[in-house]
């Protein structure tokens, strides 16, 4: 019978931090931009930039694959994946559709600590598109602007997914995480876009003030939509 090394489960457990470190580091580069649309990822320079072995890299760039951030080509390694086209953008809308209309409808029950944390992050929402507004429709927006106002947008989704008390519903809009993000990029027009993408979070928060569960499921609904349109109007033009 062959006796475990009694350190076994503790590079295993190691092993797996670092590629999950791995894995944060290049998900970074990927959703700021800092890698192109078809930029080779080469495991090795990955891992020297790092100062990682090639191992964490290749399970972290396996991880990535899964998201649809980056592709594989047999025999020529991984690539950064291209923009979403139409079908995929279709297909990520019906599915958040499902999930974001049935978690506002849970999260309901729990309307008065919900209406609490979308106010907070409203106003920041609405402070980050204030920033980019600011800039005008001409001008380079930075990125820590825009990714500031990704991130409150997000927040305010994740809230409602959190009071929704669902963990696979959860899990289920998780794994979309990456996709989503490359889509708000992808809706990002300019100033008018940002407008319309706060007023229509103020219109969900409005609709869970009312006192009704399915106005505050439909006001999601026609904000999953109109972003659809907005995503598919910016993958066309």
């Amino acid at each position: 019978m062959t006796i475990p090394r009694a350190n076994a489960n503790v590079d295993e457990i190691e092993r797996r931090g670092l590629r999950e470190q791995v894995y944060d580091s290049v998900l970074r580069r990927l959703l700021d931009g800092r890698l192109a649309s078809g930029e080779r990822l080469s495991i090795e320079d990955v891992a020297r930039s790092l100062n990682v072995s090639p191992t964490p890299v290749r399970e972290a760039f396996v991880m990535l694959e899964r998201t649809g951030l980056v592709s594989r080509v047999a025999q020529r390694g991984y690539r950064v994946a291209p923009p979403l086209d139409d079908a995929q953008l279709a297909e990520l809308f019906d599915a958040r559709l499902l999930l974001e209309e049935h978690a506002a409808r849970l999260a309901y029950t729990r309307r008065t600590e919900l209406l609490s944390a979308l106010k907070r992050i409203t106003r920041d929402h609405d402070e980050h598109a204030d920033e980019i507004v600011a800039y005008g429709p001409q001008s380079a927006v930075p990125i820590e602007a825009t990714q500031a106002y990704f991130t409150s947008d997000a927040e305010f989704h994740n809230a409602i997914f959190e009071m929704a008390g669902n963990r696979y519903l959860i899990e289920m809009y998780g794994s979309l995480g990456a996709l989503t993000h490359r889509m708000r990029q992808i809706a990002l027009r300019g100033p008018e876009d940002v407008r319309d993408a706060t007023s229509e979070h103020h219109a969900i928060v409005d609709a869970f003030e009312s006192g009704d569960a399915e106005a505050a499921a439909a006001a999601m609904r026609e904000h999953i939509q109109n972003v659809r349109a907005r995503s598919l109007k910016r993958a066309d033009g």
